[in-house]
Formats: structure tokens, C-alpha cells, sequence
């Protein structure tokens, strides 16, 4: 009986352990990947995970974007920002609407947010001032 539920426990623990999933950031004692920054600013951060399921977290999308640089693109399955209006929650990066403006700080100073509705984005905008960048565009800029 024990020999069949190994490799049946096996499955399910491999299966688990590759999910290609975002993960909760622990924000006040986790590290950015990229600077080593202690990340804690829920509005800011970032987080990229890879075709087998490995997490990468960032305290700023800046520096989720100057990782890309050194990255073999083909092996990231999520890119995901957190959404400035709603702190903590993590959405799709390649949909977010960015906000460049000197009047909201991001951690490494690149004055970078991401918004989940281009609406949200529009509204920071037309109250702060700055330039408005699709996915595309961002990655223009940090090639």
C-alpha cells in the first residue's frame, strides 16, 4: 500500500512545487532581486515568475525592467506590477497603463507607477502631472 502512494505523493509534491503562479510578496522581509532592497512598498512593487513556477520579486518596476535586460525573456510566463490603486495587488504588467511623474516617488527614484485601468492612469495623470507609457513603450525605454 505505502509503494502505490509514493509515487502518487511524488506527482502531487513536483506538481505543487512547478506552479506557474504569483505569489503572495512578503512585504517588510523579502528582497528585491535586483537591488537587494528590502522591499516594503505595497503601491511599487513587482514580481516576475518563470515558466516553471520560480518567483522573483522586485521592490519597483524599475527594477523588475533592468532585470529584463539581463533575462532570457522565454523563460518568464508572468510579468506583474502592482496596481498603485490598489496596494498589494499584483496584475497583469503587460496591461497595465504606466505613470511617469516626479510627483509620486517609486522606491529607486524613477517615479514609476503601474495601473491596472488606463482610466486610473489618466485621472494620476491629469492631478500629477507626467507622461503616460503603454507596456511596449516601458520596455522601449529600458532596452
Amino acid at each position: 500500500m505505502k509503494k502505490q502512494l509514493l509515487p502518487l505523493l511524488l506527482t502531487l509534491v513536483l506538481s505543487i512545487s512547478c506552479t506557474v503562479a504569483p505569489k503572495p510578496i512578503d512585504y517588510g522581509h523579502v528582497a528585491c532581486h535586483y537591488c537587494s532592497m528590502t522591499i516594503v512598498d505595497k503601491q511599487h512593487a513587482a514580481q516576475l515568475v518563470t515558466t516553471k513556477g520560480k518567483v522573483f520579486n522586485f521592490d519597483a518596476v524599475e527594477c523588475m525592467m533592468n532585470q529584463l535586460k539581463e533575462t532570457d525573456t522565454s523563460t518568464i510566463s508572468l510579468y506583474l506590477a502592482n496596481d498603485f490603486d490598489r496596494p498589494g495587488d499584483l496584475i497583469d504588467a503587460t496591461g497595465a497603463t504606466y505613470l511617469i511623474s516626479e510627483n509620486i516617488p517609486s522606491p529607486m527614484g524613477a517615479y514609476l507607477s503601474a495601473f491596472a485601468e488606463e482610466r486610473a492612469a489618466q485621472h494620476a495623470l491629469d492631478a500629477n502631472g507626467g507622461e503616460l507609457l503603454s507596456w511596449n513603450e516601458l520596455k522601449q525605454q529600458y532596452q
